[in-house]
């Protein structure tokens, strides 16, 4: 072998050492890039040589996970457990459409034809839930007040006709009943603990006609104000309504109004527009507290109406004359202008001439 070749193989067996050595320094570094997430194990040991951990996980994935967790808030949360429990109600009703004279002989034509109304059946539709499992469903009087027959319509698609249990005109509340058991039912509040400017979310069906659609819709807002007082019309008085500017819509009327909890609050009742063009929301609706609900279905329930009021006292509504003459520098109130024997007003201790300024927590004025 001559001098040149044996340098030759003198230099290749040190390159070849030198790139042993390294891959032996190299080689866990490059088994860890490969396989990040193993434990290396000598041969007939149990013993890991070296573990290696995932990476962390990057900022935006951080981001990204915060966010899908914070989808599902509260009121996410509160519109799965309440939505099952709200209900369209379809009702029929019969409306006169024109009035005609109807003619049974020849002499009719001249002397007294007899008027007779023409009758159409129309369809309306209105929101409801179910507050007992046993299918008792609430919604507002307007909604059935002309029903010659209603169809409750659940969210699950299916539709049962229903009765009306009771009503009552002046709070404008009804009580209808589907038969079935182990419905799922809405939580009832406290109407009395709500807080302006808390989180509200409106549930009802307004387009149940218009895209066949069982599902509810939902509108979020606010408590805006609470003891709304009206009076719409000589039967229905509204007293301690509550004003949010959750979207109510025709349609919505008898759907709950909940809070943050998953909660009945109030049922949805009606709406500001403004004028008579102008018939969507524009952010004032009104619900009817939950706590007076309660105790007109407990009538509902037991008597199908609601029991009148009895307390035996007469009113006047105080002007400055009537203030000045009985020493009161006010006119808000009422004065008492007489009291029947041994009736509720009595016994409370009410006589002639008191001025009643303050009723369950509210002023009179």
């Amino acid at each position: 072998m001559t001098s040149s070749m044996s340098g030759k193989i003198y230099l290749y067996l040190v390159f070849l050492l030198v790139g042993m050595l390294l891959g032996a320094l190299a080689g866990p570094g490059v088994i860890r890039n490969v396989y990040p997430d193993r434990d290396i194990y000598r041969a007939n040991s149990a013993r890991p040589i070296d573990t290696v951990y995932a990476a962390e996980p990057s900022p935006a994935g951080q981001a990204r996970e915060e966010i899908a967790a914070g989808r599902s808030n509260a009121i996410v949360r509160a519109t799965q457990d309440v939505s099952p429990c709200v209900v369209g109600i379809v009702v029929t009703e019969l409306h006169v459409v024109r009035q005609t004279y109807q003619v049974y002989d020849f002499f009719d034509l001249f002397f007294a034809p007899e008027l007779m109304p023409r009758y159409k059946e129309v369809e309306n539709m209105g929101s409801g839930f179910i507050i007992d499992k046993n299918g008792l469903v609430l919604t507002n009087y307007h909604v059935v007040q002309y029903a010659r027959k209603l169809y409750v319509n659940f969210q699950d698609g299916h539709e049962a006709e229903g009765t009306v249990v009771g009503v009552d005109p002046t709070t404008d509340l009804a009580l209808i009943k589907v038969d079935g058991a182990n419905y799922p039912s809405a939580t009832l509040g406290n109407s009395s603990d709500i807080m302006i400017g808390e989180w509200v979310i409106a549930i009802g069906n307004p387009f149940g006609f218009f895209m066949n659609d069982t599902r509810p819709t939902v509108t979020v807002g606010v408590i805006s104000a609470t003891n709304r007082n009206f009076a719409k019309s000589e039967l229905a008085y509204y007293q301690g309504m509550i004003q949010t500017d959750a979207a109510i819509n025709p349609g919505n009327s008898g759907g709950p109004l909940i809070n943050a909890l998953g909660e009945v609050i109030g049922i949805n009742t009606f709406i500001y527009t403004g004028s008579r063009s102008q018939r969507g929301s524009v952010g004032i609706g009104f619900a009817i507290p939950v706590n007076r609900a309660k105790r007109v279905v407990d009538e509902l329930k037991k008597y199908g109406k609601r029991r009148p009021l009895y307390t035996g006292i007469s009113v006047q509504n105080i002007n400055r004359a009537i203030a000045l003459s009985l020493g009161y520098n006010k006119t808000d109130g009422v004065v008492v202008t007489s009291v029947q024997k041994n009736s509720p007003g009595s016994k409370a201790g009410l006589e002639a001439q008191d001025i009643i300024v303050k009723m369950g927590g509210r002023s009179i004025h």
